[in-house]
């Protein structure tokens, strides 16, 4: 475990100790937002982890070195890789939610996942598992996103195993998809559309203390069987969450309320100004039309610690950011199912179309990599950084994801990462770089950046790969191609000038 990550852990002040009769524990959703804090949380403190993915890659072991790292899809039809999955397992974390799929799909894979996987516990005779859900009053008519997540949770509890629920309203942290649209909404708006439901109560709760009630309800045995709503220090509407934060932000903002409350609308207009993509944009805000707040507190008699404030989570994030240290974040699963997609490497032919550029330098292969690794987020793409931000935008208004998703960290890269709308397919330090596109397009495209030596020299190279059998794919590679020699060997001269 890196020095990074200890100093991470450290800001962990857990309320309950480790348990060392327990046996292995599996995490679900272990590449995902939370489930990527939980597991080095985990193995911190002792335990055996077995982190669940949907497909099997090498970077995952140099993530979590100290895991055992297995690959199930709990939507398979066949049941044979979750059984293997669960075989031997003690407590299993069910942190999975299809939200990524849109509001029109979610609810049904939601709930198939949901049986799929307790009847996979039930047959391994798993001990115990533990869920996190959403928090929402049963007796008022609920978004469809709070809904599925109560439907799960009785999905779960059908079973023979004892399920402790965790239900969680807005999570506030570095890199998690609610604050991030919060924050990018407040720093782009300079007047800000109040709907009606932007009046709805919230108890929002940071990330660390979520982390800390998962970790403590699998120490305390008491917590079995039983479920809980947590949440912050206080309630507060979501005109005053942006409030807030436009204070911690020292910018003065307008708000100003609006007759209409579609959140279809808002949602589309949020992603034009926000990292997050519509899809799950509206997905989270057909949830805030509902009061979310904590119905009950016995979850203190078992780990009595006092949450953190809204707006000191607010400001713990904003430090993460300014650090540097976004640990994990929501782009880790989304789009959905982008772990499945064809990598360059399992092509079965090369693929049709391609374009090469590349040109010499004296400057080590140490400071071009670094260089290379800048290329993205708020940094752009150099000189013609808008014709990026112009075809981000065309993708963005499509239902794409766009390049204001932006990245994970600019001190270090993983594989996995995603720099705006590309996403990290291979990474070799001081050697190559290789993204993969997920933009909306008609065929499957690639970048990788090479470094080697060359007559004494390094060649700083650069190929795009474009694999298409369509006449429209084929049509819109011809259309690009000019764009090309435009911009891919000035992009290559900018990395050069710009590494030290």
């Amino acid at each position: 475990m890196s020095r990074q990550d200890l100093i991470y852990l450290s800001d962990f002040d857990l309320p309950s100790s480790p348990d060392p009769k327990l046996g292995k524990i599996l995490v679900t959703g272990a590449s995902g937002y939370i489930g990527g804090r939980l597991v080095p949380q985990l193995l911190a403190r002792g335990y055996q982890v077995r982190a669940l993915v949907r497909k099997a890659s090498p970077e995952y072991s140099g993530l979590w070195p100290q895991a055992e790292v297995v690959a199930a899809d709990v939507l398979d039809t066949s049941p044979e890789p979750l059984e293997k999955a669960l075989e031997g397992i003690d407590t299993a974390y069910y942190l999975l939610h299809s939200l990524n799929l849109g509001p029109k799909e979610f609810q049904a894979a939601d709930i198939q996942a949901a049986m799929n996987f307790r009847k996979a516990a039930e047959k391994q005779k798993v001990r115990r598992i533990i869920y996190l859900g959403g928090l929402g009053d049963i007796r008022v008519s609920l978004s469809s996103h709070l809904r599925s997540r109560m439907e799960v949770a009785e999905e779960l509890t059908r079973g023979k195993v004892p399920v402790t629920i965790l239900r969680a309203a807005i999570i506030i942290g570095a890199g998690s998809a609610s604050y991030e649209i919060v924050q990018h909404l407040v720093r782009k708006l300079y007047v800000i559309p109040v709907p009606r439901w932007a009046k709805s109560r919230c108890q929002p709760i940071a990330i660390r203390d979520v982390i800390k009630y998962l970790v403590g309800v699998l120490e305390v045995s008491g917590t079995a069987g039983k479920h809980f709503d947590i949440g912050g220090k206080e309630v507060l509407t979501y005109e005053e969450m942006l409030m807030i934060l436009s204070q911690v932000l020292n910018l003065k903002r307008v708000f100003v309320a609006v007759p209409f409350s579609n959140t279809g609308a808002c949602a589309y207009f949020a992603s034009l100004f926000t990292p997050v993509p519509v899809p799950l944009t509206q997905c989270l805000m057909e949830g805030l039309k509902n009061d979310v707040v904590c119905l009950e507190n016995s979850i203190k008699q078992y780990l009595p610690f006092e949450p953190i404030s809204y707006k000191e989570a607010v400001v713990r994030a904003l430090t993460r950011e300014e650090q540097d240290r976004v640990h994990t974040r929501w782009s880790d699963a989304y789009p959905p199912a982008h772990e499945l997609a064809l990598k360059l490497r399992e092509l079965k032919d090369r693929p049709a179309y391609s374009h090469f550029c590349s040109l010499l330098t004296k400057k080590s292969a140490s400071s071009l990599f670094r260089s290379l690794c800048n290329v993205g987020g708020k940094e752009g793409w150099f000189q013609h950084n808008w014709m990026w931000r112009f075809r981000g935008l065309i993708d963005r208004v499509v239902g794409g994801v766009g390049t204001s998703r932006g990245r994970r960290s600019y001190a270090s890269l993983k594989i996995n990462d995603v720099i705006d709308f590309w996403r990290i397919e291979d990474l070799q330090e001081n050697k190559t770089l290789l993204l993969r596109s997920e933009m909306k397009l008609p065929g499957r495209a690639w970048l990788e950046f090479g470094i080697m030596e060359s007559q004494g020299q390094r060649q700083l190279s650069l190929m795009a790969y474009y694999d298409t059998k369509s006449l429209r794919g084929k049509l819109y590679w011809y259309a690009c191609l000019p764009f090309h020699y435009i911009i891919f060997k000035k992009l290559l001269m900018d990395i050069e000038a710009r590494s030290s």
